[in-house]
């Protein structure tokens, strides 16, 4: 039986070791100096490149700030609880209203890799979107130079759909590389 999903937007989320929380037009100088979309080495794996100054960063950031206004906008800043240190981002990038699903996107800088925060979060993001928005699926997709995405999905309790043969350029190599699909529905939490 089919259930709407629920508009309730950002709302903040805890797990054992992270917040997550809206972002501000204050965490702009820290997110930019300290790596949050001008992470080399984490943006190769992303489909957009790194802010190239400050200004950039911060209308992006005006313009994500503006959107949670809507209850259906979903993107959170993900800060560690212990050091207040913020560490990466996570967001419903694509809302299928009727279908009742959306796609997950996320990355953590670099310099937090291998310690389970990227799990950490997208698990709670999952739990939130499902159990309290009522979506019905949540989804999300890596690009096959990036397997360890797709380690995450599987940790955080999505299973794999498939694979869609050449539609991701890896930006380093030009080479083409599968997008591969997973995705977890309420009844499997």
């Amino acid at each position: 039986m089919r259930v709407n999903m629920k508009d309730l937007g950002t709302k903040t989320l805890e797990t054992e070791r992270l917040i997550l929380r809206k972002f501000e037009l204050n965490d702009v100088e820290e997110l930019f100096y300290n790596g949050y979309i001008t992470d080399e080495i984490m943006t190769k794996n992303m489909s957009w490149s790194p802010c190239k100054n400050i200004e950039e960063q911060y209308n992006i950031i005006k313009k994500w700030i503006e959107q949670y206004e809507n209850n259906d906008y979903y993107r959170w800043l993900i800060v560690l609880k212990k050091t207040g240190e913020f560490i990466g981002g996570i967001d419903v990038c694509n809302l299928y209203k009727k279908k009742d699903y959306g796609e997950v996107g996320y990355c953590i800088w670099s310099k937090y890799w291998n310690n389970g925060y990227a799990t950490e979060a997208l698990r709670r993001v999952i739990e939130y979107l499902l159990l309290e928005c009522d979506f019905h699926l949540v989804e999300a997709h890596h690009a096959g130079f990036n397997p360890a995405s797709g380690r995450v999905m599987e940790k955080a309790g999505m299973k794999k759909d498939g694979e869609l043969r050449e539609r991701r350029l890896d930006k380093e190599t030009g080479v083409y590389t599968p997008q591969v699909y997973y995705s977890i529905l309420k009844d499997e939490l």
